[in-house]
């Protein structure tokens, strides 16, 4: 499974900014797809999840409200898209697949990662 991030860039604090993520490969073996970002110096943070059907999503208390995450199964692609955009989410941001059938919101949840987009929130 190959995953392939695009879609982020420079946007002032207030903006908005959608990212999409298409899957190659062996995708009949993905269930629940998600979104997790890192800034410099910390950790990898989780930022999104969805379920194989798109029935289903998570965030944390971080981004909810101002993220939404969403898939389209015809297209193996997903998308976050992101609003009222924060200083605070700058960062690189990965997509990533499960094969679980359990939507995953760890990090070691997640067999496959995109190489990730940059997003940069200026004030």
């Amino acid at each position: 499974v190959q995953l392939q991030a695009s879609g982020g860039g420079l946007v002032q604090a207030g903006g908005s900014l959608r990212l999409s993520c298409a899957a190659s490969g062996s995708i009949a073996s993905i269930n629940g797809m998600g979104w997790y970002r890192q800034a410099p110096g910390k950790a990898r943070e989780f930022v999104a999840a969805i379920s194989r059907s798109g029935g289903n999503t998570y965030f944390p208390d971080s981004v909810k409200g101002r993220f939404t995450i969403s898939r389209d199964n015809a297209k193996n692609t997903v998308y976050l898209q992101m609003n009222s955009l924060k200083p605070e989410d700058t960062a690189v941001y990965y997509c990533a697949a499960s094969n679980s059938i359990r939507v995953q919101t760890a990090v070691e949840g997640y067999a496959y990662w995109g190489q990730g987009t940059q997003v940069t929130v200026s004030s």
